[in-house]
C-alpha cells in the first residue's frame, strides 16, 4: 500500500493510494502537498503533532519538595532532639 500525493484539476490536493489515481489528478511532492493543503503551516506554527510547545502538565513550583535522606536512629534520634531544643547549628559549628 503505497500513499501518494494527487493534486485535481480544481487544484485540491489529497493524500491516497496509488491504486485510487484517476485521470484528472497529477501527482506532487509531499513538500508541495503540504504547502499546498497548509498542513505545512501548522506544523510550523504548533510543533510536531499539531501541538502547541510547552502544551502539557504545568510543573507547581509554589510548593516545596519532600527531602529524604537515610540517616542511622542514632542520628534521627539527634536530629529530633535538635529541632525540640530549637538548637542553632550555625553557632554550634562556630
Amino acid at each position: 500500500m503505497e500513499y501518494i500525493y494527487v493534486k485535481d484539476s480544481e487544484g485540491y490536493v489529497f493524500k491516497k493510494l496509488e491504486s485510487e489515481l484517476s485521470h484528472d489528478e497529477k501527482i506532487i511532492s509531499e513538500k508541495e502537498y503540504l504547502k499546498t493543503s497548509g498542513l505545512a503551516a501548522y506544523a510550523k506554527e504548533f510543533g510536531y503533532g499539531g501541538t502547541r510547545k510547552n502544551a502539557g502538565r504545568k510543573r507547581k513550583f509554589g510548593s516545596l519538595l519532600k527531602f529524604q535522606i537515610r540517616v542511622t536512629q542514632e542520628e534521627k534520634d539527634f536530629i529530633t532532639y535538635a529541632r525540640e531544643n530549637h538548637i542553632n547549628y550555625t553557632a554550634m559549628m562556630k
